[in-house]
């Protein structure tokens, strides 16, 4: 994109931004506009080389948006609104391992979630990120009229996605049921855009059918949103952030290295109710 101030290459077609040679602990105005530009463009930036404190980090997050606070996991000393997604050595699954976006059983779920590579594996570990916008457009226009007046019920107590978090939700307070109802074609506020909005890891059944009912056509559109052609992977480094628009893109976890510790500084941004 030759019309951003920074050094940057898209990583695939639809979707992924890297960018070298910033420093987000000086933006100024102008800078911080032309990532919000790239952001609602590709949906994924990945900015290296990052020296980064936890206030910094906060710092930057509140640059782009409004941290929030996750609710089913506490945050680091000092600094709740960011959360520390840790896998350690000897343990066998990965938080959040599956096509998701990030936590749609809220009524409000966050616009963007920030993830600062603190320690890594030495190989393995990386993420796949898919653009929600490249998979609706590749609808059919029969399938995009049927999903248009479609809701879709979203929990996070759905097996899948509890199973992934079940070593680090401990306490009842943070067990608790989280539900909501929106709808399975989002259209982004700030670029007009419309994006497929449900997922393998939170979305139950389509309002007013069953859980029967639904699995068909739900099976059918989780194979369709994360196809290749509209992904991309991120290969981290320690001191890299990614950003990436929950509006509009899901992303997975590879859980390939086993053995190895790795440490994950997670900020989410508050977003807006989906329309």
């Amino acid at each position: 994109m030759s019309n951003l101030p920074f050094e940057n290459e898209p990583i695939s077609p639809h979707i992924g931004l890297e960018i070298t040679g910033l420093d987000l602990n000086t933006l100024d105005a102008d800078t911080t506009a032309a990532l919000r530009q790239a952001f609602n463009d590709r949906h994924v930036l990945v900015i290296r080389d990052q020296d980064m404190t936890p206030e910094q980090q906060v710092r930057f997050a509140e640059r782009i948006g409004e941290p929030d606070i996750y609710p089913l996991l506490g945050g680091i000393d000092g600094f709740p609104m960011i959360t520390p997604i840790i896998k350690e050595p000897e343990e066998r699954n990965n938080f959040g391992g599956l096509w998701h976006s990030d936590t749609t059983y809220m009524e409000a779920p966050p616009m963007a979630t920030m993830l600062l590579a603190r320690e890594i594996p030495p190989v393995g570990g990386d993420t796949l990120f898919a653009s929600q916008v490249a998979a609706y457009e590749a609808l059919s226009d029969g399938m995009k009229a049927m999903l248009a007046p479609l809701k879709a019920i979203n929990s996070s107590a759905k097996a899948n996605a509890t199973k992934t978090r079940e070593d680090r939700v401990k306490d009842d307070d943070a067990k608790k049921e989280f539900t909501s109802c929106h709808p399975v074609v989002r259209t982004h506020p700030e670029t007009g855009k419309k994006a497929l909005y449900l997922n393998v890891g939170h979305t139950v059944r389509f309002d007013g059918f069953t859980e029967e009912e639904s699995a068909p056509l739900l099976a059918w559109l989780h194979a369709h949103q994360c196809r290749e052609e509209f992904q991309c992977r991120v290969r981290w480094r320690k001191g890299t952030l990614v950003m990436w628009d929950n509006r509009a893109a899901m992303h997975y976890p590879v859980n390939d290295y086993h053995g190895y510790r790795r440490e994950m500084h997670r900020i989410t941004l508050k977003g807006d109710k989906v329309a």
